[in-house]
């Protein structure tokens, strides 16, 4: 009986580990350190893929599970990006200033950049009543959008004269951005999902071709290539639902 109390809760304390990293990543977010913050939610989603394949392989899938594992992704990949966003935003107001984030002289619109966080909580909460996502996903899964939000602040480290930096520096596309986040989160739109049930060209080329693709350009581009992935996915599942759509008529 101990036993198998034990390995029910080997998913759980995976997630807690997807949690424990995220709430790391949120002190060096408020700090400023994206650097940091980045590495730890990276952390925290390579966690969060292992919980959920933790619960398949042991057979302990639960309720609980799936709640912990959406207050875990709330920390790691909707709270962080949030802040994040925010310190984009007030760097891009006040470059080179080291402002507090909870200070009076903070600009109102750095606080902005907490509407990813927001659209983040909505869009686990509708994941865990939607029974449609088993074999794919409705709207862009937040550890995606999270990676995508925190490759901003890495462009700007160690890019920082690649064609993307102008944009980041810019407050206004960072405002866009983070409103196009939300939408790109919660919108009713099919993405397919990176897993294989077998190694079927014909079935998978799509998934193969994002992964190469994927391979291809960070390898090329590094952190710059991270937001084209991204770009590439959403408009692959795009074109893949217009196609089953004609074939379904």
């Amino acid at each position: 009986m101990f036993m198998l109390t034990l390995k029910k809760q080997i998913p759980n304390f995976i997630t807690l580990l997807n949690l424990l990293a995220g709430s790391i990543a949120t002190i060096y977010a408020i700090q400023g350190d994206l650097v940091m913050a980045s590495i730890f939610v990276g952390i925290g989603i390579f966690f969060d893929f292992f919980d959920g394949l933790a619960a398949r392989l042991l057979r302990v899938q639960s309720d609980l599970g799936l709640q912990l594992d959406s207050l875990a992704d709330m920390v790691t990949s909707g709270l962080v990006p949030g802040l994040v966003m925010c310190q984009l935003l007030q760097n891009s107001i006040r470059p080179n200033t080291e402002i507090d984030l909870l200070t009076p002289e903070t600009p109102w619109m750095v606080y902005f950049g907490f509407i990813i966080t927001l659209g983040s909580a909505y869009r686990l909460a509708k994941f865990n009543i939607d029974e449609r996502q088993t074999d794919s996903f409705i709207g862009l899964p937040t550890p995606a959008n999270a990676l995508l939000i925190l490759s901003l602040g890495l462009i700007l480290e160690y890019h920082p004269y690649s064609f993307m930096a102008p944009l980041i520096n810019n407050t206004y596309a960072l405002i866009m951005v983070s409103v196009v986040s939300v939408v790109i989160l919660n919108v009713e739109l099919k993405l397919f999902a990176l897993k294989f049930k077998n190694l079927s060209f014909k079935e998978n080329w799509y998934r193969f071709f994002i992964v190469l693709f994927a391979i291809a350009t960070l390898i090329g581009l590094q952190f710059v290539a991270i937001p084209l992935i991204i770009l590439t996915y959403i408009l692959l599942s795009f074109a893949l639902n217009i196609s089953e759509s004609k074939n379904a008529n």
